[in-house]
């Protein structure tokens, strides 16, 4: 009866030590990797404006007989999906004008407008994208009338 006790309170001894040592490595690899997203430096602004494509004004006519004029900027991920890009541009202008195409003015107004109609220009030229990504759109220029 006492070895059984003995032997209880080892096991348990043992089981909860291997339970602080794995609680103390997944929180330590963590704390690393919030330190290492942490330590990443911020692109200057020479490595944005290298990594960016101008759009220039695409005029077209959108829902209910109104037309939009919009120009945009296109930051990739690096210099090299910057030149992929530029090369794409007559595709991302097509797409722009495919998106507008479908709305209204309504849907144009306001910041969410603007953000909702951004995003869907961001995740359909990311997916004809070989090199990297788009990292931010920013509309330069808009008109709806």
């Amino acid at each position: 009866m006492m070895k059984n006790k003995l032997l209880l309170t080892m096991m348990i001894i043992m089981v909860s030590i291997s339970l602080t040592g794995v609680i103390v490595y997944v929180v330590s690899k963590q704390l690393s990797a919030e330190n290492a997203q942490a330590e990443e430096p911020e692109p200057t602004i020479e490595e944005i404006v290298s990594a960016s494509v101008e759009i220039p004004e695409v005029t077209t006519s959108i829902a209910n007989n109104n037309f939009a004029r919009i120009s945009m900027t296109m930051q990739t991920d690096s210099p090299k999906a910057a030149e992929e890009l530029e090369q794409r541009d007559f595709m991302v202008k097509d797409i722009i004008i495919d998106e507008l195409s479908e709305m209204t003015r309504a849907n144009l107004e306001g910041r969410a407008g603007k953000e909702a109609f951004e995003q869907t220009v961001k995740e359909r030229v990311d997916a004809m994208m070989q090199e990297g990504e788009i990292v931010q759109i920013y509309t330069t220029s808009i008109v709806v009338q």
